[in-house]
């Protein structure tokens, strides 16, 4: 049990880190890529990436969830479920339907997003999308960040394995 907590752990981290290494990626692309639609081009694959990787990670860790599940608190295995579902829908969310729908629009929009009028229907919903996937990621990464130190926590606060009882006739041969 200790090596698959560890092995899910290892998962959910992965998953937190590339979400962080995400932002400055995003970040790094519209600094140094001049042409904006390129940049948008290279955070939106990567952001595909993220999103389906954080989905089939979640949904595993949800599966192995019920593994060994006995032996901890009904609470806090219920608890992480939780985060995990919480995880898995932000990336359903952004990437099947936020995404989808900034590509529709992004279709409709004749040459580079940036040079529509910042009053124009359109450029208004592509950037409430934007913000509204951005939130969407960090309810994802926070939820995978409490997820992680409850998965963490539980070797310091699983209830300890029955012992036997002392035999005192055992240890001093009464």
């Amino acid at each position: 049990m200790k090596l698959l907590s560890q092995i899910r752990l290892l998962l959910l981290s992965i998953w937190l880190g590339s979400s962080v290494f995400f932002i400055g990626v995003a970040q790094s692309a519209f600094a140094v890529i001049e042409a904006r639609d390129l940049a948008g081009a290279v955070v939106n694959r990567n952001l595909m990436i993220l999103n389906i990787g954080g989905l089939a990670i979640a949904v595993l860790l949800l599966l192995t969830s019920f593994i060994g599940s006995a032996r901890i608190g009904s609470f806090s295995a219920w608890f992480e479920r939780f985060l995990l579902i919480v995880i898995a829908a932000a990336c359903a969310v952004g990437q099947f339907v936020i995404s989808f729908w900034m590509a529709s629009i992004r279709s409709q929009i004749s040459g580079p997003i940036e040079q529509v009028a910042a009053d124009d229907p359109l450029k208004i919903q592509f950037d409430l999308l934007h913000q509204w996937s951005v939130r969407v990621l960090m309810i994802g990464m926070a939820a995978a960040l409490i997820a992680f130190f409850v998965i963490a926590a539980r070797k310091f606060i699983e209830p300890k394995q029955t012992a036997e009882i002392y035999d005192f006739k055992k240890e001093f041969k009464i």
